[in-house]
């Protein structure tokens, strides 16, 4: 085992035991006694049936990050890596046409292997707490669409990346980069009204009072909004939720129907005013941005270790290619992605702050925003205490009772 391997299992294995720790040091704070915040809004069995929620789904995950775990130390000792290229060779196809063989195969093994893990999830745990409103028609043909997608979107993309490391020479990383980053972009625009209607509807919001509420309220942060989107996200679960997509003429805010269905007029107000402050801050084009510096470094890394041989000693391989390079070094990039994912979920949480105070000063109504995000942690069983290790690990979002006392400090500001 040479010291690139060595790196990776530290990784693997480091990346579960804090995981693990972070699960552990979460159920410990669990509490009995219900926050001052959130009395009227929980009773008894909800706080009950959150904490258990969380027990559960943690257990879970327990499970079936031991067993990718265990999957991938397996097949990486058992030189899986080199048996798989070994076939794949002598299927005599081109080399873009390998590579994605290579690929495509391992991606499919484990899709396959995880399919009990998610129907497990979606048809006992999520069924059980009474989340699921997933029909095995709709479960099936989502598995089916990603699939195609995967294969209309996600080859041509991973075929032009072989191609230019395997044919452009030393500026293949900056070819890949730019083309990378045009699909990146191209499918921001496009997503809206060509990829998500494939998994859901979107009507546009009906006329009335909330429709008038929101429009006026767009109006008056001169946000152009030609129309609210509902999509019907209780086709799979009963939980609730909104979103901003899009940008120019094919943004979309968009409100799940369980949303509308559980919250009043000011409250949804203050949601969307939530959502319009990420476009207002620049918080969507900060991510945005970040997302390409970053793909443009870890374009250039690859560009350094696909000639080393040591990456490809580390998994017993006979031959050096682009397509199994991107595999390994996908592994060996792990640390760097961890430090990466760490940085982005602390400016994610500051970004929620911020949106929380741009919709409490510019709605001036904080209990609105506040109700809302007390009905939402009902609704959707949050946990109302995370350790504060599990969130530094990972949350995106500020726990629910910090965003409610920082947006009742922000109103005090603003009433007064």
């Amino acid at each position: 085992m040479n010291f690139i391997a060595i790196i990776i299992l530290v990784t693997i294995v480091l990346d579960f035991v804090l995981s693990s720790l972070a699960d552990r040091l979460n159920l410990k704070s669990l509490k009995t006694g219900l926050p001052e915040l959130l009395k009227g809004y929980y009773d008894a069995d909800s706080y009950f049936k959150s904490q258990e929620y969380l027990r559960v789904t943690t257990k879970f995950g327990w499970i079936t990050s031991s067993f990718n775990m265990l999957l991938i130390l397996i097949f990486w000792f058992l030189k899986g890596f080199p048996v798989l290229d070994q076939w794949v060779r002598s299927q005599n196809f081109g080399y873009i046409m390998t590579g994605l063989l290579y690929i495509g195969l391992l991606l499919l093994f484990n899709a396959i292997l995880s399919l009990p893990f998610s129907l497990y999830s979606t048809f006992v745990i999520e069924e059980r707490f009474g989340f699921n409103k997933t029909k095995w028609s709709t479960f099936i043909m989502d598995i089916v669409k990603g699939f195609l997608l995967s294969v209309l979107l996600g080859a041509p993309v991973l075929a032009g990346i072989l191609a230019f490391f395997e044919y452009a020479g030393a500026t293949a990383w900056l070819y890949c980069w730019i083309a990378v980053t045009i699909v990146m972009m191209g499918i921001q625009f496009v997503a809206p009204t060509w990829i998500m209607p494939l998994f859901n509807k979107f009507n546009p919001l009906e006329d009335g009072e909330l429709k008038d509420a929101i429009m006026s309220y767009a109006h008056s942060i001169n946000f152009s909004l030609e129309n609210v989107f509902v999509m019907d996200g209780s086709k799979r679960s009963a939980k609730s939720n909104a979103f901003f997509t899009g940008f120019g003429k094919h943004k979309r805010i968009v409100l799940f129907d369980t949303l509308i269905n559980q919250h009043t007029v000011s409250e949804l107000v203050a949601v969307l005013a939530h959502e319009m402050g990420h476009f207002k801050k620049k918080h969507i084009l900060q991510r945005i941005l970040i997302g390409v510096v970053q793909t443009g470094i870890m374009f250039y890394l690859l560009s350094l270790f696909l000639s080393c041989q040591g990456l490809f000693d580390a998994f017993y391989m006979e031959y050096k290619s682009v397509y199994a390079g991107l595999v390994f070094f996908s592994m060996l990039y792990s640390p760097i992605d961890f430090f990466v994912r760490l940085f982005m979920q602390m400016l994610s949480r500051k970004n929620e702050y911020e949106a929380d105070k741009f919709a409490v000063e510019t709605t001036q109504d904080p209990q609105a925003m506040a109700d809302a995000l007390k009905k939402l942690s009902v609704n959707n069983l949050s946990n109302l205490l995370p350790h504060p290790f599990y969130v530094f690990l990972n949350y995106s979002h500020p726990p629910v009772l910090k965003r409610i006392k920082a947006i009742m400090k922000a109103g005090v500001g603003v009433q007064g």
